[in-house]
Formats: C-alpha cells, sequence, structure tokens
C-alpha cells in the first residue's frame, strides 16, 4: 500500500502541472432512452442528482480495488464490460452507471480539495523545479560542450584510450573481486583441510596448505589476512603429527593405497624415504612394546603387581612376565603371538611393496636411489623388528614356570614357539637363537624330569606285567596311536622332500609354494604364512593340532584271534600212511602223528589268520611314549638328539628287563647263543643305564634306574607249560615287534636330528635294535635246556658198549629216550600255541634250540667213550640218522640244524692219526673235552700219537685266540 500511495502522490502531482481535462461526453443523447416506469438518469451529466445519495466516504470505500492497480495493461472499460451478463439488464446498467458517476464525482472532488490544500507546497516545490531545469539546462550546455571537445579529442587522438580506461576499470574490478573471493576463501580453507584429511587425500591438503600459505604471504596487507597466517602455520604443524599417527597405524594394518598417499605427502612436506623409513622403525619397534605390554597387562590380575610395575623403575613388561599365572599363561602366549603376528605381517607387507615399487620404478634416476637406499633399511630392520619380536616372546617363557605343566599342554607350548620360529624364517631367514634358547633351557628342565618319571613308569609296568598279549586289530599300525596323529603325514612325506629342514621352510619373499608339504608342529600346511593370513587371521588362532581322529587300534571280540582251534583241517591220508610207516601203527606213533598234524594246521591257519601283532601292554604303553618323544624332538631341533637318546633308553631298558627276566635261568653255556652284538649291548645298558641296588648314595646316579624284577605272579617254574614258554614268547616277540617299531621310525629320526648326530644314531640302530631279535636264542634255550634230562640222557649214552664188531639193525635205547623227550616238548608246545600264536621265527627258533641241545648231546656223550671200534662208530651213525629221521618230520627243519656237528665228529673217527691233527686245528667248534674224547678212542692203539694230539689240544686250550 506505501508503494501504491507513492505512485499515487506521483499521479497526483502531474495533475498539479496540467489542466485538468474536461470529462467527454459518453457519445449518448438522453433522449434514446424512453422508459415509462424508471426515473431518467442523464448519463452526459456530470452529477448526479442528490436523492438518497450516499456519503462520500463511503463512496471512496465502495470503489473496487481494481480502479488502484498500477499495472500499464489495466483497462477499466474491459474490466467494466466482462463484470455484464449474458442477458443484458438496462436498469442494472443504470444503476452501476449512477453508482460509477458518484464514485467519480467523489473521486474528482477529493482530488481537488487535496490539491487546493497542497497547492502552497506544491508552489514551492514548482520553484525547485524550475531552479533543478536551469541547472539542468546548464549541465546539458556543459555536456554538449564536452561531447563537442571529446568529439574532436577523438578525432584528433584515437579511440584506444577510451579502451584502455575501460579495460582499466574492468581489472580494477576483477582485482577486487578476487581479492573478495581469496579472502573468502582463505577463511574457509581449515574446514577445507579437515575435509581432505579425513577423506585420506593427504596430498590434497598439503598442496592446498602451501597455496593458502603463498596467498596468505602475497596479501599480508589486510589486517584478516596477517592474522590467518598465523593459523596456518599451526594448521601446517598439526598437519605433520597427523600424518605421522597415520604413519603409526600402519605397523597395526597396511594399507597399499593409504601408504602410497602418505609417501606423496611427505614428498610435499620437504622430507626424504629414508628419514621416513626412519620415523616408521621408531613406529614399528614403539608397537612392538606397547603392544606386548597391553597384552602381558590384560592376563595380570593381581592389583599389586599393577601398581608395582608403575611406581617401581624396573622393566615393568618383565615385572608383568612374572606375574603371569600358570592358568593363563598358554591363553596369553598365543594372544602375543597373534598381535606380534600382525605387526611383523605389516612390516613385511611394507618391505614387499617397495620391492615391488622398485621393480615398477620409471621415475628419475635421484628418485630410484632414494628407493634403493629405502630398501637397503627396510631390509636391514628386518633383523633388528624380528629380534625385538622374539626378546618379548623369549621373556616371557623364561619367566614362566612350565615344571608343572602336562604332556599336552608343554607341547602345545613348543607347537607355539615353533609355529613363531617358523614365521621369523620365512620373515627374515632367522633362525631365532633367542626363541630357541629360551625355549631349550624350558625343553631341558622340562625333559629331564619328564624322562625320569617315564622311566620309573615303565619300571613300575615292567615290574607289574603278567606277560599276556595286548589284544590288537591285525590292521594295527604304530601311526594310528593317538600320540602320532599330528606328525604322520609328516612321516610319510619325508622323504619326498630331502631339502626341507624340520625346523620350517627356507623363506622367500616372492615366494608362492610351500618348500615343505606338512608342518613339524602338526598341521598340514606350513610356510607362506605372510600370503595365508595376508587379509585375516594368524597361523595362532586356532589349535595347531585339531585333527580329531578316533584311536581304534583294540581287536574286537567277533574278530578271529587266530589261535589254534579244534576245528582244524582234514588229515591229509598220505601224511597219515607215510608217518605210520614210520613210527608204527600204535598209539605211540598216533599220538605224535596227532600232534604234528596240528602243528601243520596251526601253521598253515596262522599263516592266513594270524596277522595281528604280538604286543604287551608294556610295549603299547612305551610306543606312546616315542610319539610323545618324537613330537618334542620335532619341535626341539637344538635338544633332538638328546630326547631321540631318551627315547632310545626306553627301548634298552626293555631290553634289559625281558633278559633278565627270561634269560636269567639259563641252564646251559651261553658261550655260542650271544651275538657280539647283543653281549655288547647288554654291557653297555648295564653300565651307563641300570643302577645296582647296593650302590653307595656316593656313587653317580644321575640318570640311572634301579633293575626291574620280574612280577611274582609269573610262574616259570611248571614244566608242564615248558617253564612259562607263552609267557617268554610274548616278551620276546613284544620286544622284537618294538624293535621292529623304532626301525620304522629311524629313517624319520634321522631327518631329525642334525647331521653330526645321525652317525650315532645309526650306529645305535646296527648294534642295540638289529641285535634285538637274536636275543630268542637264550631266552628259548632255557626252555629248551629244560625241556630235557640232560644227565639221564649222557647217563644212558654212558652205558653204551661201542666196542661191537657188528653194526646192529636196531638203534640203541637212548634215542627213544630222547625222541620221547621231544614228543612230550611237542606235546606242550601244542598247548602252549593254544594260549598264544607262535610266529614262525620263535617256532624255528625253538626247534633250532632242540637241534642245538640234542646235537650237543650227543656229541658229549660220545666222546665220553673210554673205547670205541669202527662197529661203535657204524652205531653212532646209525643212531643219529634215526634220530634225524623222527626229528625232521617232527620239528619240520630241514636240514636239522648243527647236523654236521654231529656227523664230522663222528666221521672224525675214520681218519688216519697224520691228518686228524689237521682236523683237530680246524674244527675250533668243540670243546677240549670234545677233542679229547675223539683222540682217546681214535689213537687208542698208537700212544704216541695219542700223547702229540693231546697236546696240540692243550697248546689250542692256553690259546683260544688260535682256535
Amino acid at each position: 500500500m506505501a508503494h501504491r500511495m507513492d505512485e499515487l502522490k506521483q499521479k497526483l502531482l502531474g495533475l498539479i502541472n496540467k489542466q485538468p481535462p474536461k470529462i467527454p461526453s459518453m457519445g449518448f443523447n438522453d433522449a434514446n432512452y424512453h422508459f415509462s416506469q424508471v426515473p431518467t438518469l442523464s448519463i452526459n451529466s456530470k452529477t448526479t442528482p442528490e436523492v438518497d445519495r450516499p456519503a462520500d466516504q463511503d463512496i471512496l470505500e465502495g470503489i473496487e480495488a481494481a480502479y488502484f492497480s498500477m499495472r500499464d495493461d489495466f483497462d477499466i472499460c474491459r474490466f467494466e464490460l466482462e463484470k455484464l451478463p449474458e442477458v443484458l439488464d438496462c436498469d442494472q446498467i443504470q444503476r452501476d452507471f449512477k453508482k460509477l458517476k458518484q464514485q467519480h464525482q467523489v473521486v474528482s472532488k477529493k482530488v481537488l480539495q487535496l490539491i487546493l490544500e497542497h497547492q502552497n507546497g506544491c508552489n514551492a516545490e514548482y520553484e525547485k523545479m524550475v531552479e533543478i531545469l536551469e541547472q539542468l539546462k546548464i549541465a546539458l550546455d556543459l555536456c554538449r560542450n564536452s561531447r563537442k571537445e571529446l568529439n574532436i579529442a577523438g578525432k584528433q587522438f584515437t579511440y584506444s584510450l577510451g579502451i584502455l580506461a575501460n579495460y582499466r576499470k574492468r581489472k580494477l574490478a576483477q582485482n577486487l573481486l578476487n581479492n573478495l573471493m581469496m579472502i573468502k576463501n582463505l577463511h574457509s580453507f581449515d574446514k577445507r583441510c579437515q575435509q581432505l584429511l579425513h577423506e585420506e587425500d593427504y596430498a590434497g591438503a598439503i598442496v592446498e596448505l602451501k597455496q593458502c600459505q603463498k596467498i596468505a604471504s602475497k596479501y599480508r596487507h589486510f589486517n584478516c589476512v596477517a592474522a590467518l597466517t598465523y593459523k596456518l602455520q599451526e594448521t601446517l604443524e598439526n598437519t605433520d603429527a597427523q600424518l605421522d599417527r597415520v604413519l603409526s597405524q600402519t605397523c597395526y594394518h597396511f594399507d597399499s593405497e593409504r601408504y602410497q598417499k602418505l609417501q606423496l605427502a611427505y614428498q610435499l612436506l620437504g622430507k626424504s624415504q629414508v628419514s621416513m623409513i626412519d620415523h616408521l622403525h621408531v613406529h614399528y619397534i614403539t608397537a612392538i612394546y606397547n603392544s606386548s605390554l597391553n597384552v602381558v597387562h590384560s592376563y595380570v590380575h593381581s592389583l599389586d603387581v599393577l601398581e608395582s610395575t608403575e611406581n617401581t623403575g624396573k622393566n615393568p613388561y618383565k615385572v608383568l612376565c612374572q606375574s603371569i599365572s600358570q592358568d593363563v599363561f598358554i591363553p596369553c602366549l598365543v594372544h602375543l603371538c597373534q598381535v606380534l603376528f600382525k605387526i611383523v605381517l605389516s612390516y613385511h607387507q611394507l618391505v614387499k611393496w617397495h620391492h615391488r615399487s622398485d621393480n615398477d620404478a620409471t621415475e628419475s634416476e635421484n628418485l630410484n636411489v632414494e628407493n634403493k637406499m629405502s630398501i637397503q633399511k627396510l631390509d636391514d630392520n628386518l633383523i633388528k623388528i624380528w629380534d625385538d619380536v622374539q626378546r618379548k616372546v623369549s621373556s616371557l617363557l623364561l619367566n614362566a614356570d612350565l615344571a608343572h605343566y602336562k604332556f599336552d599342554q608343554f607341547v602345545q607350548v613348543l607347537r607355539v614357539v615353533h609355529r613363531l620360529i617358523q614365521v621369523g624364517e620365512e620373515f627374515c631367514q632367522s633362525k631365532s637363537e633367542d626363541l630357541q634358547e629360551s625355549i631349550r633351557k624350558q625343553s631341558v628342565n622340562y625333559f629331564k624330569n619328564y624322562h625320569a618319571q617315564r622311566m620309573d613308569e615303565l619300571k613300575i609296568f615292567l615290574e607289574n606285567e603278567m606277560w599276556e598279549i595286548c589284544p590288537v586289530k591285525p590292521t594295527f599300525d604304530i601311526l594310528q596311536l593317538q600320540e602320532f596323529k599330528s606328525y604322520r603325514n609328516s612321516m610319510k612325506h619325508f622323504k619326498s622332500n630331502p631339502q626341507s629342514s624340520p625346523t620350517g621352510p627356507n623363506y622367500s619373499t616372492n615366494s608362492t609354494e610351500c618348500s615343505s608339504s606338512h608342518s613339524q608342529d602338526g598341521s598340514s600346511i606350513t610356510g607362506n604364512y605372510f600370503i595365508r593370513y595376508a587379509d585375516h587371521g594368524t597361523p595362532f588362532d586356532a589349535r595347531l593340532d585339531d585333527t580329531i581322529i578316533e584311536e581304534d587300534i583294540l581287536a574286537s571280540e567277533n574278530e578271529g584271534s587266530g589261535y589254534y582251534s579244534e576245528d582244524s583241517e582234514e588229515e591229509s591220508e598220505e601224511l597219515k600212511k607215510d608217518f605210520v610207516e614210520e613210527f608204527g601203527d600204535d598209539n605211540h606213533a598216533s599220538v605224535i602223528y596227532l600232534v604234528y598234524c596240528r602243528l601243520l594246521v596251526k601253521d598253515k591257519k596262522d599263516k592266513h589268520h594270524q596277522k595281528a601283532p604280538i604286543l604287551t601292554n608294556t610295549t603299547l604303553s612305551v610306543l606312546r611314549q616315542i610319539g610323545k618323544y618324537i613330537q618334542m624332538s620335532r619341535l626341539l631341533q637344538p635338544i633332538a638328539f638328546q630326547i631321540i637318546t631318551c627315547m632310545s633308553q626306553l627301548f634298552d631298558y626293555y631290553l634289559y628287563a625281558v633278559h633278565l627276566f627270561f634269560a636269567s635261568d639259563l641252564s646251559v653255556s651261553s658261550a655260542n647263543l650271544y651275538s657280539q652284538e647283543l653281549t655288547m649291548t647288554l654291557n653297555k645298558i648295564s653300565d651307563n643305564l641300570i643302577l645296582e641296588n647296593n650302590l653307595q648314595e656316593s656313587d653317580n646316579i644321575e640318570g640311572k634306574i634301579l633293575k626291574p624284577s620280574l612280577s611274582p605272579m609269573v610262574n616259570l617254574q611248571k614244566p608242564e607249560h615248558l617253564h612259562g614258554l607263552a609267557e617268554r614268547i610274548v616278551a620276546v616277540e613284544s620286544l622284537v615287534f618294538l624293535a621292529a617299531q623304532y626301525q620304522f621310525l629311524q629313517g624319520y629320526l634321522e631327518y631329525l636330528v642334525p647331521q653330526p648326530n645321525k652317525i650315532m644314531l645309526q650306529q645305535y640302530f646296527t648294534q642295540n635294535i638289529a641285535s634285538t631279535s637274536s636275543l630268542r636264542y637264550p631266552i628259548y634255550m632255557t626252555v629248551a635246556a629244560q625241556a630235557f634230562d640232560l644227565r639221564q640222557i649222557l647217563s644212558s649214552m654212558a652205558k653204551i658198549n661201542w666196542e661191537v664188531k657188528d653194526v646192529m639193525s636196531q638203534h640203541n635205547s637212548y634215542i627213544d629216550m630222547i625222541l620221547k623227550e621231544v614228543h612230550i616238548f611237542t606235546v606242550r608246545l601244542e598247548q602252549v600255541a593254544m594260549k598264544v600264536p607262535i610266529p614262525h621265527a620263535a617256532y624255528k627258533c625253538l626247534w633250532e634250540n632242540i637241534a642245538h641241545i640234542v646235537t650237543h648231546t650227543l656229541v658229549q656223550g660220545f666222546s665220553e667213550a673210554k673205547k670205541c671200534t669202527n662197529g661203535g662208530r657204524a652205531l653212532m651213525q646209525l643212531d643219529f640218522t634215526q634220530f634225524l629221521t623222527k626229528f625232521e618230520k617232527m620239528s619240520q627243519l630241514r636240514p636239522v640244524p648243527h647236523k654236521e656237528y654231529v656227523e664230522n665228529y663222528v666221521k672224525a673217527y675214520y681218519l688216519p692219526d697224520i691228518e686228524l691233527e689237521k682236523w683237530i686245528k680246524e674244527h675250533k667248534e668243540y670243546s677240549s673235552k670234545h677233542l679229547f674224547g675223539l683222540v682217546s678212542c681214535a689213537c687208542q692203539n698208537n700212544k704216541k700219537m695219542k700223547q702229540k694230539l693231546m697236546q696240540v689240544i692243550e697248546e689250542l686250550e692256553k690259546n683260544p685266540f688260535n682256535r
């Protein structure tokens, strides 16, 4: 409304300077309108009748707002015409016209009144306007003159002056605008800089900052910009600190894109790449220390310890390590290794990024030189980083008390440390001497006590062993035991990669293949930790040996044991006929034949059914301990040979116990029963391992163990049980089986020990392990020697008259006595075979010992003959031939062992005196007593030769090495 009033005032002023126009006639004549009933209204009159006329103020207020419109395109006539209805009403038109006429009169009157009221002021204003008009005329004249002069100047000079002037004005305006915009941008810089830093566009933020600094220095003459300069410098320092914080985050997680942005930002700040690497090294050392401290701190729950670490001047990390309780040590160790692996992984990726960047570099020579210097510095810091890592873990290990840990817990610690050593070897080809030394110290102390406990445990097992077969499946294999599950694959495949070290794979930053297919700590794959765990996880996240395999080694009841059964196969009629022809159709021969056939059937069934190994509960316990010892050997390379040596003591003690229990009652000479290797082995075990009960306290007993004693529940005195043959078979064959398992492990054990110790290990297997099977002869000889009444046999042979002229067709009675003893042995052997299976090697050894006993008894009996004729010598041959015929069929030994021992002795009777001397010197297997008997009979008619040969025998007896 104020705006409209101003316009109205201007119009009124315009009306003052003009004569009010006369209102023109509307163009109608009143005579044209004649209405009979409606009063006439003069349209052309300027006034309207005063009949019922409203007040002027009411008329003014009744004027429609449209008449006050200031629009140029407003048409009053059209406005009124548009208001007419479709069917015209003349009366209404007259009334509207009258109303408009009244409004017009009132408006005109009001205008005139206002003009009269303001006439004086209007006149004054008019005079001012006239004065201004005069001044405008003067200014107009001045402008005209100036234009004329400018026209003259333009003609006389050039139009360039005008252009320059306009250009100058434009430049001034642009400079002013630019200054204003620059000042505006400077004041909004801080917000933009923080936005760029948030978006990790560090280079963009630094470029923006430096540009702002240049601009600020240029516009320092502005007061607001001068104050901004100090703020920009402070922002630059804060940006450098923020970049350093972001750089420190690289120690925990390496992001190649972020790191590249950081490098560009440091270059823009004017810092060299080498100085950036130095900063990074400090950050990595700090990260290792802080992370280790935080991890160990989280496992210490004692408030006193936490306060002491803050108040005392001691090394807080060492104090915290000493305060870790036994129940949380393993979780703390695993957590520490996980955190440190992330830091090492980040550094590994950093070094790898620089190597790859150097290979792809296309920059200038200076930049390449700087990158090579950075790579050299990074490579030099590899060892420093890893040494700091292993020092933190070593400190935790050395300050822990692991003496009371269970074996599985200690092995878990070994696996964790071993995996960390593998990481170190892959990281920087480090042998991790600190880690190995710390775990070696812990392991030596732990294993010393552990081995002593196992030896005492083995002694208890042996002293309570009943020497009965532990029923296992025919498919039993040592690798089926739970203790071998973590490395059974590595045992099967270690020969396929002889170049690999048992401590882990060779390190290579670009390697994508494992140098070994199986880890020494139990996992199926080792190496390439920085590739396999590049994105997530660590080698220490899950259990290192999480393979769960159910141990199923014991035979069930429905599985055939393979023992002898009464339901044997049908006997061969042809064999029966042949046997009866030899022995006669009597009860005695039938019994022998039946036993013989049953043994044949049993032997045949053994070949098809009896495949399960013979072992005892003690054997199984030793095998389990072997598995645990090998686990420690694999994880403790520096002391692997010491552990394997202790493992061999388990076998040696077992061997010594079996020999002590079952060979001490040997009733015959053992000179020819023990091999040289077995004798050396037993002597060495007795000297180095066995502790005599009567030793004084001052004697050196470290590493030794008392002699075991046989359980009183084991009876080895019953003849009907062949003096404990079943127990002896189980003991010896279980020992042989144990030796076979050691031989099976030999290659892998040699693979675990260092090269200088391989020869000693091979010597142990060549002597101790290889001599085990020869223990069968003295132990089974104790049974064979007690199965025969040798005194009665020799007494019967002493009664034989060997001075006969003619050879009889019937053999002597002592042969029947011997065969009867053999028959009794056979029956009892068959009864033993029903209790325990007799392996072929044991069966053969038993009969060889029987042959040994009988043949030596025959020679002993022959040598006691005072006189002997040719007929007597033929009778000796007849007796021995008869024995061989029957014995071969009963023992199934062809040829009978020691057969030549008797035959050569009998044939020596026929030798001439001259050749007999040579024969005596060549056959050193006979004793002096045997030779004296031979010479006495052979030279009974030649005393001179007899004396000479006696002297030869005495000389041979004095020099046993010549025999």
